[in-house]
């Protein structure tokens, strides 16, 4: 992961080439989801402290698919910023159909 990505356009080809393990990819779309679930219930219930959770949710459900599974180095390392907006392309992009759950 030497190269310097100058744009997210460049960088999401990469980000889906370190995704290529299914269970990965389904880690990552469950941490996602999980996310999503938790700040609704947040919204709802008013208990803000619960967000703490949330790096422990997303990163730990992904990481486990790097390590265990694609046996990777999650580029959130190298490139936090393209990483984090990579993650919830994907999730759309399996959410439609575009890449495979």
């Amino acid at each position: 992961m030497s190269k310097m990505y100058k744009n997210f356009k460049s960088f999401y080809p990469f980000y889906l080439t370190q995704h290529t393990n299914i269970t990965c990819r389904r880690l990552h779309f469950i941490g996602s989801a999980l996310i999503i679930f938790l700040f609704m219930y947040v919204v709802i219930s008013g208990r803000f402290k619960l967000l703490f959770l949330s790096p422990f949710i997303g990163y730990g459900f992904a990481w486990v698919g790097h390590f265990v599974f694609e046996k990777n180095r999650p580029a959130t390392f190298t490139y936090p910023i393209y990483s984090l907006m990579g993650d919830w392309v994907m999730f759309k992009d399996i959410l439609i159909g575009k890449i495979k759950f």
